[in-house]
C-alpha cells in the first residue's frame, strides 16, 4: 500500500507524548473502506491463517484487548492497520517501502505459490494484512514489539518490504524489513521526528549496538554476516549507511517518494536549512534527506495532520495552485490524495489515557478526531462502515465531502478549513472535559464508561459537523455545475 508516516519523539512533541501517525492509502484507482473497532481477547484466534499468503501461525494463549482499523469489507483479510493495546502499546503497520536487486537476490521475498500440476501450495510469508493481528495483542512495550515481529519475520518471512512503528509512553521504534527474512530497527531519538514516504528510510545505523547492547538499534542476528557475504555495504569511509545498503535509488523515487519527505522536513524545519532555489541544501529529489531531525518548535497534533494532508502548498508543485507559474503543478506525488483511506495518529500521553486520533478518506478535505482506547466498544458512526455509500457512517461521509470539495476546490476550500478548525477545537474541548473527569475517578469500570461516553460525544460532534459541511460543499458544487450548464447553453 502507498502510505506516508511521521514519528514524533516525546521531547519533540508539545506535551511530552510520543506520537506515531500514518496515512493508509489504497492502490491507484481504488478505495478501501475502513472502520474503527475493538478486538477482545476471546475474538483473537489461537491459530492465525493469512487470506493472501495462506501462512498459518500458532498464536500465544494469552492475548490483550486492542483497537484496530480493519478493512470494512471481507475478502482480502483483516488489515488491522493501527491500534493500541490494553498494555498501552501502539502500533502502525505498515508503510510499504523499497529495496534493491542485490538485497532481493540475496534474501528473496517469501511469496505464495498456489497448488498446481499436482504439487501442493507453498504458503507465503506475513505482510500488511497480518502484522498488527499477530503482534499487537501480545506485546507490553515498543521494544518488545520489535523483538516479536523480528522473530516472526525470521521464522515465516515476508512477501513485501515494509516499515512498522511501535510506541509506548517512553519510546518509539521503527522497524524496516530487508528482503524475505532480515530486518533492522532504530529507536527514534526523543528530541527528534522522523518522516517516511514509501521507501527504505533508515540512514545511519550502528551494527555493533544492534548486535550487542541494543540501546538504540536492533537487527536480525545474522545481519552482519549477511551484509558481508553479499557485499551490501557501499560506504567508502567505513560509516555504514543502511539506506545505501538496503534501499532504492530509482528515478521513480524522485517523483513518488523523496518529494514527500522533503516537504514534511521543509514544513517542520523551514529555517534550519535551505530547501528551495539553486542553493538549496536539499531538493525534492535528494537521496540523502535526513531520516530524523530536531524540529524548530515542538510538534502538535495539528502539525502532524497538516503534513499528512499536504499537497505542496506554497510551492510550485501544488496541483491546486491558482496563481503563478503552473508548469510544475502536480509534478510530485502529494501526501494528501484521494486514495487516503484512513489516517491514524497514536498519541501516548505522559499523563492521561492513550488516544487514537482518526481521519477517514482524503486528508486534504477531512478532519482528525481523538478517541480513548480503554474501551469495550466503539461508536457506531465509526464502526458501521459497509460497502454501501451512506451518510450514516464517518468513512463515507468523509469520502463524499472530499469528492465534492475536490471538484469545486476554489469555492469549497474555505468551508473545509472552517470544518477542520471547528472539529479540532471541539475535540480539544471535549478532551479537556473528559480528562478532568478521568483524573477524579479511580474505579476501572467507571473510567471505561467515561471514555466510551466521551467517544460517543466526539462521534456525535463529527456527525453534526460533517453533515453541515457536506451541505455547504454540495451547494458550491451545484452552483459550479449550474454555471457550466449556462455556458453550454450559450
Amino acid at each position: 500500500m502507498p502510505c506516508t508516516t511521521i514519528l514524533v519523539g516525546k521531547k519533540a512533541s508539545y506535551d511530552g507524548s510520543t506520537m506515531i501517525a500514518r496515512n493508509d492509502d489504497s492502490p491507484s484507482g481504488q478505495f478501501t473502506p475502513k472502520k474503527f473497532v475493538v478486538v477482545h481477547p476471546e475474538e483473537q484466534p489461537r491459530k492465525y491463517k493469512s487470506v493472501l499468503s495462506h501462512v498459518e501461525i500458532d498464536l500465544p494463549e494469552e492475548a490483550l484487548r486492542y483497537t484496530a482499523v480493519p478493512n470494512a469489507l471481507e475478502g482480502e483479510g483483516i488489515w488491522a492497520a493501527h491500534g493500541i493495546n490494553a498494555a498501552g502499546v501502539g502500533m502502525t503497520a505498515t508503510e510499504t517501502i523499497t529495496s534493491n536487486a542485490r538485497v532481493l537476490g540475496a534474501d528473496p521475498l517469501v511469496e505464495y505459490v498456489p497448488a498446481q500440476d499436482g504439487a501442493e501450495e507453498i504458503p507465503g510469508g506475513i505482510g500488511e494484512e497480518d502484522i498488527v493481528s499477530v503482534v499487537l495483542p501480545y506485546i507490553h512495550s515498543a521494544r518488545e514489539g520489535v523483538t516479536r515481529l523480528g522473530s516472526l519475520l525470521e521464522k515465516y518471512g515476508t512477501y513485501e518490504m515494509n516499515g512498522i512503528a511501535f510506541s509506548d509512553k517512553n519510546e518509539i521504534w521503527w522497524l524496516e524489513t530487508i528482503g524475505g527474512h532480515h530486518w533492522i530497527a532504530r529507536r527514534v531519538p526523543d528530541e527528534a521526528y522522523v518522516v517516511m514516504p514509501n521507501q527504505f528510510g533508515i540512514d545511519a545505523f550502528d551494527l555493533e549496538d544492534a548486535l550487542n547492547a541494543q540501546e538504540n538499534h536492533m537487527c536480525s542476528a545474522d545481519l552482519k554476516e549477511f551484509i558481508e557475504k553479499h557485499h551490501l555495504d557501499l560506504s567508502q569511509d567505513g560509516s555504514f549507511s543502511a539506506r545505501d545498503a538496503f534501499g532504492s535509488h530509482d528515478d521513480s523515487d524522485h517523483v513518488y517518494n523523496t518529494a514527500r519527505a522533503w516537504y514534511m522536513l521543509r514544513t517542520l524545519n523551514p529555517r534550519t536549512l535551505v530547501w528551495d532555489g539553486p542553493d538549496a541544501d536539499y531538493t525534492p529529489f535528494s537521496d540523502d534527506l535526513p531520516w530524523c531531525m530536531v524540529p524548530e518548535k515542538k510538534i502538535t497534533v495539528e502539525d502532524v495532520k497538516y503534513v499528512l494532508s499536504s499537497h505542496y502548498q506554497g510551492t510550485p508543485y501544488d496541483p491546486y495552485a491558482s496563481y503563478g507559474d503552473k508548469t510544475m503543478c502536480g509534478a510530485y506525488r502529494s501526501i494528501g490524495i484521494n486514495r487516503n483511506d484512513v489516517m491514524a495518529l497514536i498519541q501516548m500521553r505522559p499523563e492521561g489515557e492513550p488516544l487514537q486520533w482518526l481521519a477517514f478518506a482524503s486528508n486534504a478535505f477531512n478532519v482528525l478526531a481523538p478517541f480513548y482506547t480503554d474501551i469495550d466498544t466503539t461508536p457506531g458512526y465509526m464502526s458501521g462502515t459497509t460497502g454501501k455509500v451512506s451518510t450514516e457512517n464517518f468513512y463515507w461521509m468523509s469520502r463524499m465531502i472530499a469528492a465534492m470539495a475536490d471538484a469545486s476546490y476554489s469555492k469549497s476550500v474555505f468551508h473545509i478549513e472552517r470544518y477542520q478548525e471547528k472539529v479540532a477545537a471541539k475535540s480539544h474541548e471535549l478532551l479537556n472535559r473528559y480528562d478532568t473527569l478521568l483524573e477524579q475517578e479511580t474505579d476501572e469500570e467507571t473510567r471505561k464508561k467515561i471514555q466510551e461516553e466521551a467517544n460517543e460525544k466526539i462521534a456525535g460532534m463529527l456527525q453534526c459537523e460533517a453533515a453541515d459541511t457536506l451541505d455547504k460543499v454540495l451547494y458550491e458544487l451545484s452552483g459550479q455545475m449550474k454555471n457550466a450548464y449556462a455556458r453550454s447553453d450559450a
